[in-house]
């Protein structure tokens, strides 16, 4: 079976357009999911636009731990919720798989190089998100 065919058998969990939300092949959290292109994407493009929540401390320990621990960053004091689908670009040790670099000025996910359809979009693993 070609990768393409295995790609289009695979349940899509949340359709963003461009960025599908499926079962990962990293599979970095509990909940298996990772994001994936829906078209071919050029070096230098945009992948993901982040809409970033501000959260206030009171939110933040509203939280449940495994939202606190995996999907809130601190960045020059303020505190970030990352909502779908930018929370889904997972990480990976292995820079062979990583196509991925986050542009945190401008809050977006930038292609590292051409990305096909059906390719997991990760970034490596030793990016820091908190500053």
């Amino acid at each position: 079976m070609k990768k393409e065919e295995i790609f289009s058998e695979e349940k899509i969990v949340m359709d963003f357009g461009d960025v599908l939300i499926k079962k990962s092949r990293i599979v970095q959290f509990k909940d298996g999911l990772g994001a994936f292109a829906d078209r071919d994407f050029k070096k230098g493009e945009i992948l993901i636009r982040w809409n970033l929540k501000t959260l206030t401390n009171d939110e933040y320990n509203q939280l449940p731990e495994y939202e606190k621990n995996n999907f809130c960053h601190k960045r020059k004091g303020v505190l970030y919720f990352y909502p779908d689908p930018e929370r889904y670009v997972n990480r990976s040790k292995d820079s062979s798989m990583c196509n991925v670099v986050p542009d945190f000025e401008k809050q977006m996910d930038i292609a590292q190089r051409d990305i096909k359809r059906g390719e997991e979009l990760a970034m490596l693993d030793s990016i820091e998100e908190d500053f």
